[in-house]
């Protein structure tokens, strides 16, 4: 490592200076220089090439656990630590989640209604466990607010809408445009928080219309909906908090290019590399990245 860095800052530095302050002698620096690189060197110089190409798809967000799975997904058999090290040695970084909690105002629950999930965000296959919840997004001119429907097989986003007010009608375009990408009327769980627009009367009529049945979190225990929790920390670290909005357009534009450009399709690839064996995934909560 202290050869790689002083042939990495040669053209900088002396290299008998470096050499005195990393206590490397002068002739080990150059006999290391020119042996020709190992067959383990050559395959870690391949693999940072992709590592670039992957971390500058994402805008520099990705970090090592999610380079594991992405170059795992592509056939690639790394560790994660051995990523990691490459990464480092390149100063390539992710970006840290900071973890943050807002209590928001809470909806009387439905008699009828309970936490049909009791945090079990396991889903066996497609469109039979949804959860969705609504953050909001600071622009220059408004706030933007995001409704999102997820589906915990997989965590795939399938059903969004934008708009600048909180209401009912931010909720039902969101469950409206998942239920469009639903192939039948199967049993189906639709789990949320207890926001009054999700103890609307429209709401719940909607559902009942459409065969799915309501849950709801307990009052206070936000880790009751940590996927779609998790899915607005992701969101917030890797696009949002990294832009400044000007107008309402510019950080809808950008929310739906993160959407529908980086984070479904990068569920797609996961899920496409998915083995009958292993194919019940389990939602990261809120505190993981």
């Amino acid at each position: 490592m202290k050869y790689q860095t002083i042939q990495r800052c040669r053209g900088v530095y002396p290299v008998r200076m470096m050499c005195r302050c990393l206590k490397v002698s002068t002739s080990g620096f150059y006999g290391w220089a020119k042996r020709p690189p190992s067959a383990r060197e050559l395959e870690n110089r391949r693999l940072l090439g992709r590592i670039r190409e992957l971390h500058a798809a994402s805008d520099g967000v990705m970090g090592a656990p999610r380079m594991h799975e992405e170059l795992s997904n592509e056939g690639e058999r790394a560790s994660q630590n051995r990523i990691a090290r490459i990464m480092a040695a390149d100063g390539l970084r992710g970006i840290p989640q900071r973890t943050q909690w807002r209590s928001k105002p809470s909806g009387i629950r439905p008699a009828f209604v309970s936490n049909r999930l009791e945090r079990d965000f396991t889903a066996s296959e497609p469109n039979t466990k949804w959860v969705t919840d609504i953050t909001y997004i600071r622009t220059a001119e408004a706030w933007l607010y995001l409704c999102v429907v997820i589906d915990l097989f997989g965590g795939l986003v399938v059903g969004w809408s934008m708009a600048t007010r909180q209401d009912r009608h931010l909720v039902l375009q969101a469950v409206v445009m998942a239920c469009w990408q639903r192939p039948e009327r199967r049993p189906l769980i639709l789990h949320s928080d207890r926001g009054t627009q999700f103890t609307s009367y429209e709401y719940q009529q909607f559902l009942e219309d459409h065969c799915i049945t309501m849950s709801m979190s307990d009052v206070g225990h936000c880790a009751d909906n940590a996927p779609a929790e998790g899915f607005f920390g992701l969101l917030k670290r890797e696009r949002v908090n990294r832009r400044r909005y000007l107008t309402v357009a510019d950080a809808r534009s950008d929310v739906f290019d993160y959407i529908e450009r980086f984070h479904n399709p990068r569920i797609r690839r996961r899920l496409d590399a998915l083995t009958p064996a292993n194919c019940v995934l389990t939602q990261p909560s809120a505190k993981t990245g």
